[in-house]
């Protein structure tokens, strides 16, 4: 934890800092210059800008409506300009690229195969396109010294009516890319117990998955998404805060749900500068995560959509380091959460955890303890003194 004789990372030093990041959505993570060209190519003509500086300014300024379904309302104009093979492969292309440039070294990206078919496209040919873009992404990546290793979620709307068909989809391909499941979409009026065969078939076949859920709806959703439907993860969850009591003296009481999430070590995916857009925080300072953090839950970060936030892993960082003091060992431990959680083999998740998250943590430190000492590291003279 923090203390006062620590120093704070800083915004470089964020930036290299190793990330791993479970909740993005690639049609929420567009740069603003690709929406303008593949709206060009396409001849979509429904974009409200197409300079791409004030394309990205109307997208945060949508976003940031305080309102869930407004806020959904953005991707119709990202997902029109994802319907083509090299469209979907560019997107998932420049994703891997802007992730890895961003000090993330793994990712789960998720997209909902069945927002890509309007020019076409198979179900097939859509996870073929995302996944072929992310390993161009993951080679230009690693020509320009980054590293970074991205997985698909895949992603069935809550509204529609094609989760089982989407999950069958997501197994097929669970060797070539693909390493989990998702119900993504607006909480209230479509719980996830509409989707009960896809998450039974999904258990029966041993697969991961995460569910959106206690975002802009509250505990019944959570619940649901747990004890129903045997969610992996939970997809935001923010709302587990409403069943956690502080008393006027600091003291904290937990429900029966919040008790069960926090001893079963239930991943959270927190989003915190999107959950501010859409209402579920009045700010930083007041998001659950400060709270969640002192209990000790099993708290992830994440960006959501980057396009529509205006953020990615570091500014969500930079947001919680201000507010909450936070230091290089809680970015580790967030990072390591959220490695720990990850829908690769455990043998996978414990080598990058060993072997490059805390390594490179332990190397940031290292430098913070020269420079606040004044010195530099003693080169070794022959002698045998440590």
């Amino acid at each position: 934890m923090t203390s006062e004789t620590t120093n704070l990372p800083t915004s470089e030093q964020i930036r290299r800092a190793p990330k791993v990041l479970l909740h993005d959505h690639l049609d929420g993570g567009l740069r603003p210059g690709t929406v303008v060209d593949l709206a060009r190519e396409t001849g979509y003509a429904g974009l409200p800008e197409t300079d791409p500086e004030k394309l990205g300014i109307w997208f945060r300024e949508a976003a940031d409506s305080g309102s869930l379904e407004r806020y959904l309302e953005t991707f119709a104009h990202t997902c029109a300009v994802m319907q083509t093979r090299q469209a979907l492969t560019r997107v998932a292309a420049e994703c891997a690229e802007d992730l890895a440039a961003d000090g993330v070294v793994y990712a789960e990206v998720r997209y909902a195969p069945e927002q890509h078919l309007e020019a076409g496209l198979t179900l097939e040919e859509v996870v073929e396109a995302v996944n072929d873009g992310f390993r161009e992404g993951e080679r230009r990546a690693k020509a320009n010294g980054h590293r970074i290793r991205v997985g698909a979620l895949l992603t069935a709307m809550r509204h529609a009516a094609r989760a089982l068909e989407i999950a069958e989809l997501a197994n097929r391909y669970r060797d070539f890319g693909v390493v989990g499941f998702d119900i993504a979409g607006a909480e209230a009026g479509y719980p996830p117990t509409r989707h009960l065969d896809a998450f039974e078939y999904l258990k029966r076949e041993n697969n991961h998955f995460t569910i959106h859920a206690g975002e802009a709806f509250g505990l019944p959703s959570i619940w649901q998404a747990l004890q129903w439907c045997g969610a992996d993860r939970l997809g935001h969850g923010v709302r587990i805060i409403d069943d956690i009591e502080v008393a006027e003296d600091g003291s904290v009481k937990l429900g029966r749900l919040a008790s069960y999430v926090r001893d079963k070590r239930i991943p959270l995916e927190m989003c915190p500068t999107s959950n501010l857009q859409t209402g579920a925080a009045d700010s930083y300072a007041q998001h659950p995560i400060g709270l969640l953090r002192r209990l000790q839950f099993r708290l992830t970060v994440n960006t959501d959509n980057r396009l529509m936030s205006g953020t990615n892993m570091s500014r969500e960082f930079e947001h919680l380091v201000k507010t909450f003091r936070y230091t290089l060992d809680d970015m580790q431990w967030f990072t390591v959460n959220a490695m720990k959680s990850a829908f690769i083999p455990f043998d996978e998740r414990l080598a990058m955890i060993n072997d490059v998250i805390k390594p490179e943590y332990a190397a940031l430190r290292a430098e913070w303890l020269f420079r606040h000492a004044g010195t530099t590291p003693i080169v070794n003279s022959g002698s045998d003194a440590v």
